[in-house]
């Protein structure tokens, strides 16, 4: 499996010509990422994480796209895409499914804590093929199963570092790569990703910076 990092939260993912896209949102290169979907994952509402103009832009261009998304995502899709409603699909915790040809389990049930007066938002983590956990907005733990390839939040509004290392340090990935890093500057990079690297390796996970579209086989 072929595993590009875009720019903040987003993630593509090919293998043997089919190809998966998690989280386009608006921080992120959104058209490269789309270009040639046949299935995109959306973990929650917010537009770091979701696109929505150019997901109708994609499913316009597409009659083979599929979308899975938690239900109010979903639902504001059909609504904005009507021509595309029979192929966005609601995703709730605990289901298993096949998007793009790829295996896919969920997991979560809501956004993590901003505030307490800022209202909490459905927030679906996906594994894919049993190899790649996105967990979108949360620190949600899959259960039952190894991750191989963990996708770490490395810094939100909603975090703190001793968050993120108990995260990684919890799920015990063999290897994991940064996302949802468009907030923080170079400076503030280096210092959480330090952290996460040094105490995540003391449990057996390699932690490796990808820089926006590296790609890397998984």
């Amino acid at each position: 499996m072929r595993l590009t990092k875009y720019t903040h939260a987003c993630v593509r993912l090919e293998q043997d010509g089919r190809v998966l896209v998690l989280d386009p949102g608006t921080y992120s290169e959104t058209a490269e990422a789309l270009a040639g979907a046949q299935a995109v994952l959306i973990t929650h509402e917010h537009g770091d994480h979701v696109d929505v103009p150019a997901m109708v832009n994609a499913l316009q261009g597409s009659d083979g796209l599929a979308v899975f998304a938690p239900a109010g995502v979903a639902a504001h899709l059909r609504e904005v895409a009507p021509q595309a409603a029979a192929r966005i699909h609601t995703v709730e915790p605990g289901s298993t499914f096949d998007a793009a040809g790829f295996n896919v389990r969920s997991f979560g049930g809501q956004h993590a804590l901003i505030h307490p007066q800022v209202p909490i938002v459905a927030n679906i983590g996906y594994l894919v093929d049993g190899n790649v956990y996105h967990p979108g907005d949360s620190f949600i733990i899959p259960d039952g199963l190894s991750v191989q390839t963990l996708l770490v939040p490395i810094h939100a509004p909603w975090s703190k570092v001793s968050e993120v290392v108990d995260f990684v340090i919890a799920v015990r990935a063999p290897r994991a790569f940064q996302i949802h890093d468009g907030l923080l500057n170079e400076t503030g990079l280096k210092v959480a990703e330090s952290h996460v690297a040094r105490l995540g390796r003391k449990y057996g996970t390699e932690y490796t910076r990808l820089a926006p579209r590296e790609s890397v086989e998984i």
